[in-house]
């Protein structure tokens, strides 16, 4: 049985049983009652000592079910989920600024998104309550991952996604057989509907925003840099650890793990947590600078999967900034396009423009003093580079067409590529 006790309104304080509330508090409603899981700490402290983690054999997120909602640990699916790799980049530390940094290939997972992590929770708290059909509104990564964590369930999957949806993340939908609708309009508008659509027709509700179980999934991240940096750095920690920022529940989770690992004994100290928005769509920001609640406001930037300019899960995402002492800084759509060819030349890492927008919010962080160059950098980068294809080839341009003779070779030797790559890194 799951150590869970309880969950909390985090706007009212009011607690519940599990089996007492669906996915939100009554009183608040689903706009301001988002609700956070507890559990008996003392009981997950017996269960996740550091030498117990040294020894279990499994890698994956379910090597944390001590600190995990799950009741039912024979409906664990099958797709590996987690236990992502992290890579000392010094190369791309002195091109940021930073002391040190480390990257989080979160595009590693079985869907190639940080995504996978919710949705691998969101299908079992779905199988335990008997649902025949999940769904879930998503800009791709979140739909994606649910469609492929649902098909090896068993388990039905309806997709509600905008139209700008990128067509890579579209066909990953279609290929695990999911039933997709494309919405002409917002992700918003899309979300609204399956919020309307759920209701009626009774299908689980995996968005994020609302159900407090998904971002459970979203914290292992931190659960895991709290390990691997106890095998990395014995004793210390990232002063900072970053990550790109959409409707605030990737945020909220991060900051919940690591609060988590502390509280355990297995991180030595909290860092700052720097979130990171694109200018075209930057509530967080813009609501953290004038010290106000939030204004939501259009979304436009190429960075579809942090499009969302109505973020549900506001409160949880702006408490793990303030109470870190930490930052938001937002980025263009230009120095995210950028981000993508000088991750992969400096890092080895191939990320999508959200992925790769902590990145880019590095730098800003620093030319603004936010983050000192005497400090350490520790950026999840949460989807694979091939989840945009479109984007990639924008940031790196073309290859240089040549016949099949080593006189054009010679030729192609002198030419650059439509869109200098080198230019594009060190932009």
């Amino acid at each position: 049985m799951s150590n869970q006790t309880e969950l909390r309104c985090i706007h009212c304080a009011r607690t519940y049983r599990a089996d007492a509330v669906e996915y939100f508090c009554p009183v608040c409603g689903h706009n301001n009652g988002i609700l956070d899981v507890l559990y008996d700490y003392d009981a997950a402290k017996a269960e996740l000592t550091r030498e117990q983690l040294a020894a279990n054999p499994d890698r994956s997120i379910w090597r944390y079910l001590p600190l995990l909602p799950v009741n039912d640990a024979s409906l664990l699916p099958r797709l590996q989920v987690g236990c992502t790799p992290i890579y000392d980049a010094p190369r791309l530390a002195s091109e940021l600024g930073v002391a040190r940094c480390w990257v989080k290939d979160e595009g590693r997972n079985s869907t190639a998104s940080f995504k996978d992590r919710a949705s691998a929770v969101g299908v079992v708290k779905a199988l335990e309550q008997k649902a025949a059909t999940i769904a879930c509104a998503s800009t791709g990564n979140a739909a994606s991952s649910l469609a492929g964590f649902a098909a090896a369930a068993g388990i039905a999957a309806v997709i509600f996604v905008p139209a700008h949806a990128p067509p890579a993340k579209v066909a990953q939908l279609l290929v695990y057989g999911a039933q997709v609708f494309s919405v002409d309009g917002t992700y918003d508008e899309a979300w609204e509907l399956c919020m309307e659509a759920s209701a009626e027709f009774g299908w689980y509700n995996r968005n994020c925003a609302i159900n407090p179980y998904l971002v459970e999934g979203k914290k292992t991240v931190s659960l895991e840099l709290a390990e691997q940096f106890l095998a990395l750095t014995p004793g210390s920690f990232a002063d900072w650890v970053v990550v790109s920022v959409g409707d605030g529940c990737t945020i909220a989770g991060l900051w919940k793990g690591l609060r988590e690992m502390h509280l355990l004994g297995i991180l030595p100290r909290l860092p700052r947590i720097l979130g990171v928005q694109a200018e075209g769509c930057n509530p967080f920001e813009i609501a953290w600078r004038g010290n106000g609640e939030l204004v939501p406001c259009a979304a436009r930037t190429l960075a579809d999967s942090i499009a969302v300019g109505h973020p549900r899960n506001f409160r949880k995402g702006m408490n793990a900034v303030i109470e870190s002492g930490g930052a938001f800084v937002s980025v263009a759509d230009e120095e995210i396009l950028a981000s993508i060819p000088l991750l992969a030349q400096r890092a080895g890492v191939f990320g999508e423009p959200a992925g790769v927008a902590g990145m880019a919010g590095v730098r800003r962080a620093v030319e603004r003093g936010l983050i000192h160059r005497s400090e350490s950098v520790a950026i999840v980068m949460t989807g694979n580079g091939l989840k945009d294809i479109k984007s990639a080839m924008r940031s790196a341009g073309e290859a240089i067409p040549i016949g099949p003779t080593l006189e054009e070779l010679r030729r192609g030797l002198h030419l650059e590529p439509a869109i200098s790559t080198r230019a594009v890194a060190t932009h």
